[in-house]
């Protein structure tokens, strides 16, 4: 009897040292979300490098885990993802993905046409009408303001906008953000197409002209100066973004350049990823805001593929014979570079000898610096 009290005993002390009677309803709704999101990147490939790591750091927060998001407690340290987390908290990883971003990309296509940054600065309208909508339904204005900067397709200032004003709300608006950008090739399509008739889908836009090394070299040092002394709130993103250009058309520090296009990108978007998905809780995310959230980014997102889409149109009611293809207009979110390449690929299906995608970069990148000033003034008006 004592043997099998003894047995009973110790069977008893293994079940308390596991955490199974820890899990909540709320972790196995997530888990079901994890799954999406792992279905969505691996699968059917939309934005892994993206949705991988957010989906593993929302499985790992839902979770009863030791040692790994824990705050520190006496002489005990915190755990793991509560020190990589502080790149989030301190506005650290986002600055920094966008010198990758900078250093990637080529800003060429929008200085050989200037026009096309009417297009980016169109796109913003799904920023400012979201704002409004988001305010409409309940949302106080630093939330609504974290919430449509969703339409600009851009998931590291949706981030660190969202931790500026509304950090209780940086889950759900950051998978909005990555997941509306993963789906860029099946949500702007039907909306360019309704925009738009046959022959206009067709038009040919002339060839761009060469644009020098120097004009690079000074398109980034201007933009910085210009921006920076408009709205000193973007600093923090056009700063990273510029620097990393401006070491990508220097010609003279590819070490730097490639550790910015590569490793510091690379390494960045792991512990960015992951730490979005660990605020991912289920007490945090299972709820009506969340939804509402997820509703607003898709008008966001069609709002600004729309806008972009029919600047175009009204451009080209002055433009004579230099027409624009009002499919780049839909490259004026920040979504660099899928959104021109969905341009692209609309194009050839009118088509087939047409190409866009050189033109889409213009407003493209022209989005990217479009959505960051918009978040600093965000910032300026409501966080300040």
């Amino acid at each position: 009897m004592d043997g099998t009290a003894t047995g009973t005993s110790r069977l008893e002390q293994l079940w308390h040292l596991t955490a199974i009677t820890d899990v909540t309803w709320q972790m196995a709704v997530m888990w079901v979300v994890v799954g999406v999101l792992f279905y969505l990147a691996v699968y059917r490939k939309f934005e892994p490098l993206l949705l991988v790591p957010i989906a593993f750091g929302a499985l790992l927060a839902n979770l009863p885990t030791e040692g790994l998001i824990n705050a520190p407690a006496g002489e005990h340290g915190g755990g793991l993802y509560y020190y990589i987390s502080k790149g989030v908290d301190l506005e650290i990883f986002p600055p920094l993905i966008f010198l990758g971003v900078g250093a990637l990309t080529d800003f060429g296509p929008l200085i050989a046409n200037p026009r096309t940054l009417l297009l980016g600065a169109a796109a913003q309208f799904g920023v400012f009408a979201t704002f409004l909508g988001a305010a409409a339904i309940g949302f106080s204005p630093m939330e609504a303001g974290a919430i449509g900067i969703i339409g600009g397709a851009d998931g590291p200032t949706s981030i660190f906008l969202a931790n500026k004003l509304a950090p209780h709300l940086l889950a759900p608006i950051a998978v909005a953000a990555y997941s509306y950008m993963a789906l860029v090739p099946l949500l702007q399509p039907p909306i360019m197409r309704l925009l738009t008739t046959d022959k206009e889908r067709k038009i040919r836009m002339r060839s761009l002209r060469p644009v020098s090394r120097l004009e690079k070299l000074i398109f980034a040092a201007m933009v910085t100066i210009v921006v920076i002394l408009l709205v000193p709130a973007a600093s923090a993103l056009i700063g990273m973004l510029m620097l990393g250009n401006f070491l990508r058309e220097s010609l003279v520090t590819e070490r730097l350049t490639k550790a910015a296009q590569n490793e510091i990108i690379n390494i960045v978007t792991i512990f960015l990823g992951t730490s979005v998905g660990i605020t991912m809780t289920g007490e945090r995310f299972l709820n009506g805001d969340t939804l509402k959230i997820l509703g607003l980014g898709v008008i966001a997102f069609g709002i600004a593929t729309a806008c972009g889409v029919l600047m175009a149109k009204v451009m080209n009611l002055f433009s004579g014979t230099n027409k624009i293809n009002p499919l780049i207009g839909s490259a004026g979110v920040s979504a660099v570079p899928m959104a021109a390449r969905v341009s692209q690929v609309e194009g050839q299906r009118a088509d087939p000898g047409n190409f866009l995608l050189m033109h889409a970069m213009g407003p493209n990148v022209a989005g990217v610096i479009g959505t960051a000033v918009v978040a600093g003034y965000f910032i300026a008006w409501y966080a300040n």
